[in-house]
C-alpha cells in the first residue's frame, strides 16, 4: 500500500508492544496508532488489571517510536467504560513522551450523543492532545455520536465505507461526509461517480447487498412514492430532498405503488406521450393499488402502460 504512493498519511495500528512496532516500522510506515485499554475490565483481561505495568509498556512504545521520528497517536480502547481521570493521566503521560494525538474510542457503541459530547468536552478542554473519535454502532448511533465528538472539539473521525466493521459496524464515511458538508457547511468536493461505485465496491466485496434504505447511496433515498412527496417534488426539485441526487451518483425515482397519487400515474404515462384526463388516472388507482398491496411490489412502466390500454376498452 505504501508503494502505490497515495496522496495520504498511512497509518498502522499497534498493541503497546515492542514487536508491533517493529513489524510497522519494517514496512516503512511513518506514522502509528498505539492502542492500550483503558476501562477497568479490559485492563483486566489484557494486563491482569495492572494498570502500573500496562502504562509503563506503553510509554516504552511510545518512546521508541519518537525516537523513530513517528507520528504517534494513542489509541484508548473502550474511553467510554473508562473513568475521565484515568484518561487523563493517560493522556498526560502520552503528551509529556511526544505523542500526537489521542483517539477516543466507543468500543461497544453504549454511548449517546450528549454522552459523548460532555466526554469529549471534558478532554478537549484540557488542551493535552487533539482528539480522533471512534465510534461503533451497537445501537445505530455511531456517526451520530462521531459528529457529536466533532461538536465537543474533536479533529479527527475514524469511519469505513458503507459503516462496515466490528459487530454493528463503525461511523459511515459516507454519511460523514456528506454530514460535515451539508449540515456542517464544510467546503467539501465529492464526486458523486466515486462516492457510489465505491459503497458498491465495498459491499460487493465484503459480499453484502447494499440496502435500499441506506442512508445516503440506498436506492430509495431520492425514491418517493408517496403521492403528497411525489407531486412536491414534481414542482420543486427540493421539496422532499435534503440534497441532490447527483451528487452522490443517485437518480430520483416515482415508484407506482400503494401510496401513489394521480399525479405519479400522470408523470410515467408522460413518459410513453399519453397525457390522460384526470377521470381515468382516477380510475386507475383502486386497480394499481390493489395489484401492489397483493404482491407486495410496485408496478413497472409497461404494466401500467397495459392497464390504462384496458381500461379504455371498457
Amino acid at each position: 500500500m505504501l508503494a502505490l504512493g497515495l496522496n495520504t498519511r498511512m497509518m498502522t495500528w499497534n498493541r503497546a508492544k515492542m514487536s508491533d512496532l517493529e513489524a510497522s516500522l519494517a514496512c516503512g510506515i511513518k506514522s502509528v496508532d498505539i492502542s492500550i485499554p483503558v476501562s477497568d475490565i479490559l485492563i483486566d483481561v489484557k494486563f491482569g488489571g495492572d494498570k502500573t505495568f500496562m502504562l509503563h509498556e506503553l510509554e516504552k512504545v511510545i518512546q521508541e517510536a519518537k525516537r523513530e521520528g513517528l507520528f504517534v497517536c494513542i489509541g484508548a480502547e473502550d474511553s467510554s467504560r473508562a473513568s475521565l481521570e484515568f484518561i487523563t493521566e493517560v493522556m498526560q503521560l502520552s503528551s509529556s513522551l511526544g505523542a500526537e494525538r489521542f483517539r477516543y474510542c466507543d468500543t461497544v457503541g453504549i454511548l449517546t450523543p450528549s454522552e459523548t459530547y460532555k466526554n469529549v468536552r471534558a478532554l478537549t478542554s484540557l488542551n493535552l492532545l487533539p482528539i480522533e473519535m471512534h465510534t461503533h454502532n451497537d445501537f445505530g448511533l455511531a456517526s451520530a455520536n462521531a459528529l457529536s465528538g466533532i461538536d465537543a472539539g474533536a479533529v479527527s473521525v475514524n469511519t469505513t465505507v458503507i459503516g462496515l466493521g466490528e459487530r454493528a459496524g463503525n461511523a459511515s464515511f459516507e454519511q460523514l461526509s456528506m454530514a460535515l458538508k451539508h449540515l456542517y457547511g464544510e467546503k467539501r468536493h465529492i464526486d458523486p461517480y466515486k462516492m457510489k461505485n465505491l459503497a458498491l465496491l465495498v459491499a460487493h466485496a465484503a459480499g453484502m447487498n447494499l440496502s435500499p434504505n441506506a442512508p445516503i447511496v440506498g436506492k430509495n433515498i431520492f425514491s418517493h412514492e408517496s403521492g403528497v412527496h411525489a407531486d412536491g417534488m414534481m414542482k420543486n426539485g427540493r421539496a422532499y430532498e435534503p440534497f441532490d441526487a447527483e451528487e452522490v451518483g443517485c437518480t430520483r425515482a416515482f415508484p407506482i405503488g400503494k401510496h401513489s397519487g394521480t399525479g405519479t400515474i400522470s408523470y410515467h404515462l408522460k413518459e410513453f406521450g399519453i397525457f390522460a384526463e384526470k377521470n381515468v388516472l382516477q380510475s386507475l388507482l383502486p386497480k394499481i393499488r390493489e395489484i401492489v398491496t397483493s404482491r407486495k411490489r410496485v408496478l413497472n412502466d409497461t404494466e401500467l402502460l397495459k392497464l390504462y390500454r384496458e381500461s379504455l376498452c371498457l
